[in-house]
């Protein structure tokens, strides 16, 4: 008969695709439990991180004034969307390791051996990317806009308008301080070599002041201070790309081995598709 009848080996043809699509549901769970456990302890302290978070601007206000709420809302809805935010951003080493458990085994060794150390540093560099912001950006950014006020005017913010300008330049300064990762990673793959990176270093410096200019507030000091710490950024990855490069022949080794052991499979999947084919002939 020419009928073709179903195997148990069909169906397990089908299980790995469903196994994956399972695990990425178990993981994405995981991710949603530990955003929401982290947002359960932040939220009682909601009150007194915002105050924390407005400090850089209340330390810079005239005597006598105060931010406001010009919504109903905003004085309990803003907390809790800064408790919210926060407890993404201090849950995103989670995340991350959710995201690296489901796709590392896919990966080769040489990978792996690289993109860990890539994960990990781009966590740090976001973080100190918002360390920066605070510690340094925000009291120069809000004590210049202070002391500009014109006379008669009085500052006082509002809560919310606040909160979305300060969680911009957390993310702004965040994604600048990825720009080593990113040069690395480019140079990794085979889509630059830290040459062409060096000689396209004009217009990467332009790139940071147009990005700079397009993720901060419209004033020439935080576009500055976003530009200048790419650049510098630059320079350090261009640099551990230079060094990473020098030890790349071991890992172009690996993926020679694992391309003739591909190669080598096709051919032994063909030819014993040969010998089927030749034993049906022969009855």
């Amino acid at each position: 008969m020419n009928k073709r009848q179903e195997t148990p080996g069909d169906q397990q043809e089908e299980m790995p695709f469903l196994q994956h699509l399972v695990e990425l549901r178990d993981r994405l769970l995981r991710v949603v439990l530990a955003v929401l456990v982290v947002f359960l302890c932040l939220f009682p302290f909601a009150n007194d991180l915002y105050h924390i978070l407005a400090e850089p601007l209340l330390r810079h206000m005239p005597a006598g004034t105060s931010m406001i709420a010009t919504e109903v809302a905003s004085p309990f809805l803003t907390p809790f969307k800064l408790s919210l935010v926060l407890a993404v951003f201090l849950a995103v080493p989670f995340i991350l390791h959710q995201i690296w458990a489901f796709v590392a085994p896919g990966l080769y060794q040489h990978e792996k051996r690289l993109a860990m150390p890539l994960l990990a540093a781009s966590v740090l560099l976001f973080y100190l990317g918002m360390v920066f912001a605070y510690f340094v950006v925000f009291p120069l950014v809000f004590g210049f806009f202070i002391s500009v006020t014109p006379e008669g005017v009085a500052v006082m913010t509002d809560i919310a308008r606040y909160l979305d300008f300060v969680l911009k330049l957390f993310f702004a300064f965040g994604l600048a301080f990825e720009v080593p990762i990113i040069a690395v990673a480019m140079v990794w793959s085979g889509i630059s070599t830290p040459e062409s990176l060096a000689q396209k270093r004009p217009y990467i410096i332009v790139g940071t002041f147009a990005f700079g200019m397009l993720l901060t507030p419209p004033d020439v000091i935080s576009q500055t201070l976003l530009a200048v710490p790419m650049w510098l950024l630059f320079e350090l990855g261009l640099w551990f790309s230079r060094h990473f490069v020098a030890r790349r022949a071991p890992a172009a080794g690996t993926d020679d081995e694992g391309d003739d052991e591909f190669d080598q499979a096709q051919r032994q999947e063909a030819d014993l598709g040969g010998s089927k084919k030749d034993g049906k002939d022969g009855d």
